[in-house]
Order: C-alpha cells, then structure tokens, then sequence
C-alpha cells in the first residue's frame, strides 16, 4: 500500500495533466462545451422532477416547500452519478487504455485515480450548482452540510474498490463489464433515490437497507432534506464493504498487474 501511495505521489505531475487533458478533449469540439456536463443530468432531474413530483410531494416527510421533490431527487442522484460514473470508467479503465500501457512504464495505479480525479471534477461543478440552488432557494443545510464529507468519503472507497476490482477481471472476463452496465441499471431503482423510503412497507425498507447504496443515499436526504445529521448506523454494512473491497482490489491489482499487460 506504501508504494502504491508513494507512486500516486511520484506521478502527481502526470495524473494531474492526464486529468486536465481528459476534461478538455472530451469538450473542445463541442459547440457547448462543459455545459454539457450540467445539461445532462439537469435534464434528467426534470425529467423525473415532472414525472414524479405531485405523485411524491404529498408522501415528503415533514414540511414540504415547491422546491421539496426535486431538493429530495437531487440529494440522491447527483451522488449517484459520482458513484455511477466513477465505476462505470474504472471497469475499462485498463481495457480502454491498453495502448497506453503497452508503450509507457508507469505505475498503473496512476489510471484508477486519473478516473477518480475527472468523476471527481465533474461531481464537484455538478454539486457546486445544486448548493447555489440551496442558497437562493433558502434551503441551505447549514452546519449539517459537513456531514457530506465522511459520506463522500466512504462512497468514494467503496467505487474505489468496487471499480478497480471490476477492472481487473473486466482484462481478463470482458462480460464483466457489460454485466455490471445492466446490473447498474436495477441497482438504481433498488436504492431509494425516486421514490421515499420512509412511505415503503416495512419490510421492503428492510430490505431496501441490505443496498450499500442505501445508506449512503438516505444519508445525503437526510442532510438536504430533512435539515439533519444521517444515522452513521445505516454506514456500517457500505464501510465493511469498501474496506474488504479496496482490499480485494489491490490484492488483485498487485497479483495480475504484469499479467494485464500480456492479456492486452
């Protein structure tokens, strides 16, 4: 782990550009540029704001404002499209940049936390808005807003280690990756983000509970929505997964780091 650590520090310089390249290539021949970044899950939002809000609104718990429905729907899905994002890039992160491999030494590790520093970039100019909104609105969490930082914090270990895990299979299995693109696709709808847990049956929000996400998830509302520190109890199942996940991850990463190359 103290290598790893020391290597991500050693190539700062070349994370930091390849991040900085990957940002502008990916918009520079775009009419609207990064406005696309914010366009996109904006349009979602409404999408589902339009749907779902007079179905929802009346099942908000507490005092619900004209702005309650989509404070509620942004406090879960812009978290998850970090974790959506972050997975999704980390799964081919090897398999997409296998040229890149084959013809540079440097420590592969520098490719998961590249991805990690452009999801990163894109979630933080995403979140900025939605805090804007929060403050112009006069829903803003005040102190409660700290709370975000151990959320996000396991959130990012846990896809950390669930990404690069998938990654390293995905070399050598590549109906990892298309499995998992389906699989995210339900694990959506199985964590809480359209809908409110709290008006399920009991039995399904225990159920519902079993989703790692679902902590994480309840615990955003429960800073945005309902004003409040999250219930760190519902963290303990996401917290045991990430540590057994990182650990998983750079077992395996370490063990096939030479084989990726030769599989490529």
């Amino acid at each position: 782990m103290k290598a790893l650590l020391m290597s991500i520090f050693n190539y700062r310089g070349f994370i930091g550009s390849s991040i900085k390249r990957d940002f502008q290539s990916r918009y520079k021949t775009s009419m609207l540029g990064a406005a696309w970044l914010v366009l996109q899950p904006l349009a979602m939002i409404i999408v589902y704001t339009v749907i779902f809000a007079e179905v929802m609104r009346a099942r908000m718990p507490g005092d619900t404002g004209p702005f309650a429905y989509s404070i509620y729907i942004c406090a879960g899905l812009l978290p998850w499209g970090l974790f959506a994002e972050l997975v999704t890039r980390l799964q081919t992160v090897f398999v997409d940049n296998a040229n890149f491999l084959k013809k540079i030494n440097f420590p592969r590790i520098c490719l998961p936390v590249i991805s990690l520093g452009t999801s990163f970039i894109n979630f933080t100019i995403i979140f900025s808005l939605y805090i804007a909104f929060l403050l112009v609105t006069n829903n803003f969490p005040g102190v409660y807003i700290l709370g975000i930082i151990p959320l996000l914090i396991i959130q990012v270990l846990f896809a950390l280690g669930l990404g690069i895990t998938l990654g390293v299979l995905n070399v050598f299995f590549r109906d990892v990756s298309q499995f998992m693109n389906i699989l995210l696709q339900f694990w959506f709808w199985f964590t809480p983000i359209i809908y409110i847990i709290d008006v399920l049956p009991k039995w399904a929000s225990q159920w519902l509970m079993l989703n790692p996400m679902t902590g994480l998830i309840v615990g955003y509302q429960s800073i945005f929505v309902k004003k409040q520190w999250p219930d760190w109890s519902n963290l303990y199942l996401v917290a045991t997964l990430s540590v057994i996940l990182l650990i998983t991850a750079f077992h395996l990463f370490r063990k096939h780091s030479g084989d990726m190359v030769d599989e490529l």
